[in-house]
């Protein structure tokens, strides 16, 4: 019996190991098909049964932790990225790097958050060019945050709200509330009923919202519409809609990508609605915005040829309305990432969300001042910032007054803002200068300072008031030059490093120019240095440089002639010095005269340490660098 006992227990463990293992393939089976219909709710649930019951594998767990994370459950999400981070020792992509870094910083995990975004700009070989680390990005958004006040709406559902901006006191916004309670159609992404544009009239003297309302006309349909933008005189709408074209429709294998529509206002009434160029069927294009002069449309897309897995692009609105070519906004704004929810203020400055930028959680909001040369990126910080999903970020520059989303609550809704320190004062800093004469350490007046970036570009430009001095704003995450010049002048540059915390800079001009009369020292105007070794007089290469530009200068001015007076340190004894000086001049005379010069115009004197240009005389203390200045040979114009 103990045989038959035996042989009965392995046919049994036999065929559950067989019905387990099948069992799973069905059900990856089934959960690769679901995802690959983006229908990542249920496939998440499918996956997470095979994980949860003991399969292992890289495929499992990157389908898994992608299906969590792009529903931001990020605690999940964490927790599987890491089990994939284990099982492939590290080996993983960049793409997993950053989400598992998001999902982690979402959490409050702050230390490991950083350390996988530093893995991350590692793998993906693309490090910032003005923060190195996870660290410095931290300190950055923590510098930036408080700088709004924010309320939530009181027209927040228990549903998902997002994506508002007022037009003529009406506020527009997206929503999957429903009052029809027929209504049974469930986007499968979601879990949530498909999403319609609503309209909330303000009411000013109450400055409450009255009831939202569906948009009325044939803008909603039974599928998504969303993330409306009006023209200036409202007589257009650009919105997102879920792809209904005959070809989808007639297609029961076709993915469901979003389109970007174009609607007009005929007699109080949408109609006309128009399926732009730019979309297409296998990829996805949303949440338009329009230029402060309405000719350009700005929007998101996961079209081929971009950066992440979501990018900003935008088009040209031609006259007639048609668009022109959709142009990627490159590397300073797009990632690895998702990039989306686009905003342009009447300044030409673009506010977009972003998981692959540095973040506090998902979807970060950003900042960059598009219409400089710069174009500094910026996280804005909290509290506009969550470790949740924050994003559809709009303002008023005039009234400094907005909107913004973010899934922080309970589920998606919509916050009010009002900016109460201008982010450009994060990208600033004031530099205040000083011009003057660097022989006479006179001011010199309306010498021209100018601004250039790492590319030489020309910033700004400003001029040196009646005491020389001069005030700029530079981008302080950015290397600048200063460069100073004046008639008469040779031009002077210093660098400004990025976070400079010097912001009082001297520059001095040497003149190029000097009116030939007795008494000039020509050494000066020629900026002539010449060094010897160490108790040698013997005339250097580098020296030999030096006295080329005063032989150039007797060549041309062939009536002046020259006093060569070499002086010393105080170092040493007085009379070695005297000696040593009156070698060292007369050397130099001699250089010339085999040049060609005429030996009656030359002169050559020895001064010692009689004629110190300081207080560093015998028994005072020193630096290397005072005493350096008496060590010097002048070339006095004598006649």
């Amino acid at each position: 019996m103990k045989p038959t006992n035996k042989l009965v227990a392995i046919i049994v463990v036999f065929l559950a190991t067989t019905v387990f293992s099948y069992g799973q393939t069905r059900q990856l089976e089934r959960a690769n098909k679901k995802y690959d219909e983006y229908e990542y709710i249920n496939a998440t649930d499918i996956y997470l049964k095979v994980a949860e019951s003991g399969y292992q594998s890289e495929e499992l767990y990157t389908r898994l932790s992608n299906a969590l994370y792009f529903n931001s459950r990020y605690r999940e999400a964490a927790k599987w990225y890491k089990k994939l981070y284990d099982l492939s020792r590290g080996d993983v992509s960049s793409d997993i790097l950053l989400r598992y870094s998001q999902s982690l910083k979402a959490i409050g995990r702050s230390r490991q958050a950083a350390k996988m975004y530093d893995a991350f700009l590692k793998e993906s070989k693309v490090l910032n060019d003005d923060l190195a680390s996870a660290k410095d990005y931290l300190a950055i958004i923590e510098e930036n945050s408080n700088r709004y006040k924010i309320d939530s709406l009181s027209i927040n559902s228990d549903n998902i709200d997002f994506g508002a901006h007022m037009r003529d006191s009406v506020l527009y916004f997206s929503s999957t509330r429903s009052k029809r309670k027929s209504v049974k159609r469930i986007d499968t992404w979601t879990n949530e009923p498909f999403l319609n544009i609503y309209t909330a009239t303000y009411d000013i003297e109450t400055k409450s919202y009255e009831e939202p309302i569906e948009l009325k006309g044939v803008i909603n349909t039974k599928y998504h519409e969303s993330t409306p933008v009006l023209t200036k005189d409202g007589k257009t709408m650009y919105f997102t809609r879920s792809n209904n074209s005959k070809k989808y429709n007639e297609d029961k294998n076709a993915i469901a990508q979003l389109k970007i529509y174009r609607a007009t206002k005929i007699e109080g009434r949408w109609t006309n609605i128009e399926d732009l160029a730019i979309n297409g069927e296998t990829f996805s294009n949303a949440h338009p915005v329009l230029s402060p002069k309405e000719d350009r449309l700005f929007y998101v897309s996961n079209m081929a040829g971009g950066y992440g897995q979501t990018d900003l692009y935008y088009v040209d609105i031609l006259a007639n309305g048609s668009l022109g070519k959709p142009m990627n906004l490159g590397h300073k704004v797009n990632t690895k990432g998702r990039e989306s929810f686009p905003f342009i203020t009447s300044d030409y400055e673009l506010y977009f969300s972003s998981d692959g930028h540095f973040g506090l959680g998902g979807y970060d909001v950003f900042y960059l001042d598009y219409g400089t040369k710069e174009k500094q990126l910026v996280n804005v910080g909290k509290p506009i910032n969550s470790p949740r999903d924050d994003y559809a970020f709009s303002i008023d520059n005039l009234s400094k007054k907005g909107f913004f989303s973010s899934n922080r609550g309970k589920s998606d809704d919509i916050y009010s803002l009002v900016e109460t320190k201008p982010i450009k004062e994060i990208l600033e800093q004031e530099i205040h200068g000083l011009v003057t004469d660097k022989q006479t350490n006179v001011p010199i007046t309306n010498s021209i300072v100018t601004v250039n970036n790492q590319d030489n570009e020309v910033v700004s430009e400003v001029r040196t008031d009646e005491i020389g001095r001069f005030t700029v704003s530079v981008n302080r995450f950015k290397i600048h030059t200063l460069l100073a010049q004046k008639k008469d002048y040779n031009p002077e540059s210093i660098v400004i490093s990025k976070k400079n915390e010097n912001t009082n800079v001297h520059i001095q001009l040497g003149k190029n120019i000097e009116k030939v009369e007795e008494g000039v020292d020509i050494a000066k105007l020629l900026n002539v240095v010449i060094y010897f070794d160490f108790d040698k007089s013997d005339i250097r290469e580098d020296a030999k440089v030096e006295l080329e530009k005063v032989f150039v200068a007797l060549k041309q001015y062939p009536m002046i002639k020259l006093d060569l007076r070499a002086h010393t340190d105080s170092k040493g004894e007085a009379v070695y010095n005297q000696r040593l000086s009156e070698r060292r001049a007369l050397a130099a005379m001699q250089y010339l005269l085999s040049k060609g010069i005429s030996k009656d115009r030359l002169t050559a004197k020895g001064f010692g340490e009689k004629e110190l240009t300081n207080a560093c005389k015998d028994g005072v203390v020193c630096s290397e660098q005072e005493h350096q200045q008496n060590r010097r040979t002048e070339f006095i114009i004598v006649e």
